[in-house]
């Protein structure tokens, strides 16, 4: 934990380059949709969101004319049935959209849409931004090596994501954590351990408490947590090391005090490398596709010399592998690390190998 200023000025958009749009056509992650980011800005006004407490959301409601909303709603539900179903219209006619809110806060300025199916009330969210390529890389990476799979579209400047469910961080924290029990609270520390092995391999950046959300699972005789990323905008970009691992971010204090508390060295250690070699086994398994991916990573620009320079330098003092002084995209760090990591699984695993064979 440090009081150090972690992360720079505003970070830029990258634009979707020929190589990345070529990969998301392959991997079915490009298909045309019938409205734009811009179009959502034609609103004609909006009324603040609030919480349950009255507490202002930083999101507002936002409203259009008469002739405006017909058009939006029809195509946010044509956008709904592409990104969750088969992307035909017969199921259009059971569908309402209840709600467009605009973000005023952070670099992407998303715009939130609830769709409700009218014949039993369950609703849903998916997201509407602007296409920013150090967002994409971050979910595919997800999709490929953290637990989870992600749906997401993208369409020359527009990008849909679905809603990634969950308790955000920061209200988990505040509101869930003090009543948890002592075990609970133990699994919690065990999660964030994992969690931010993770975000750091990968090199994601910017998870503070508002940037994941906490998932409670019921188990049969109890409740596990996990922890899951939501935004993904800094992804490969920030120079410092220190962005890519939570613990460093004064918002996730109370998490760092849970694994100081509750768990022993030998037990982080022990979490450490069961996330490492898990990530190892995703990376395997993933064979072309994350191949292609990194690939067109090593060649595209999604962040700045400076950044470059400060963070393969960072990351040599940690590994000592010369390559990473030769890097000179992100896209080629990111590239080594994920090496780095593959190489040290199989390498253990080969010499287990050999010590039970001889």
């Amino acid at each position: 934990m440090s009081d150090e200023k972690l992360m720079s000025k505003k970070k830029p958009a990258f634009p979707i380059r020929k190589k990345l749009d070529n990969y998301l056509d392959r991997y079915s992650r490009k298909i045309e949709i019938p409205i734009f980011y811009d179009d959502l800005l034609r609103f004609s006004g909006s009324v603040v969101v609030y919480d349950n407490d009255g507490e202002d959301t930083l999101w507002v409601r936002v409203y259009y004319s008469d002739f405006e909303r017909e058009e939006i709603d029809l195509s946010l539900k044509r956008v709904y049935s592409i990104l969750h179903s088969d992307g035909s219209e017969k199921i259009l006619e059971y569908l309402n959209v209840d709600a467009v809110d605009y973000c005023t806060f952070g670099n992407s300025k998303p715009f939130r849409i609830k769709i409700r199916n009218i014949l039993n009330d369950n609703y849903t969210y998916f997201y509407v931004k602007k296409t920013d390529a150090s967002r994409v890389y971050g979910l595919e990476l997800e999709h490929m090596l953290s637990p989870y799979n992600l749906n997401f579209l993208v369409y020359k400047d527009t990008l849909i994501e679905e809603h990634i469910a969950g308790i955000p961080g920061d209200v988990f924290i505040r509101d869930f954590l003090p009543t948890c029990t002592e075990s609970e609270k133990a699994q919690l520390a065990k999660e964030f351990v994992k969690f931010n092995e993770r975000c750091m391999i990968r090199l994601l950046g910017d998870m503070r408490s508002y940037n994941y959300v906490i998932v409670p699972v019921h188990d049969f005789d109890h409740v596990v947590y996990r922890i899951r990323a939501i935004d993904f905008d800094q992804q490969c970009y920030e120079g410092n090391l220190k962005v890519y691992r939570p613990q460093f971010f004064k918002e996730n204090f109370q998490m760092v005090e849970l694994v100081r508390t509750k768990l022993q060295k030998y037990s982080v250690d022990q979490y450490k490398i069961e996330e490492r070699s898990i990530v190892a086994k995703r990376i395997l398994s993933s064979g072309k596709r994350i191949k292609r991916l990194v690939n067109t990573a090593k060649t595209d620009k999604i962040s700045v010399e400076e950044h470059v320079n400060t963070l393969k330098t960072q990351i040599y003092g940690l590994t000592y592998d010369k390559n990473f002084k030769r890097c000179e995209r992100m896209g080629q760090i990111l590239d080594l690390a994920l090496d780095f990591v593959k190489r040290n699984y199989e390498d253990v695993s080969m010499r287990q190998i050999i010590e039970k064979k001889f």
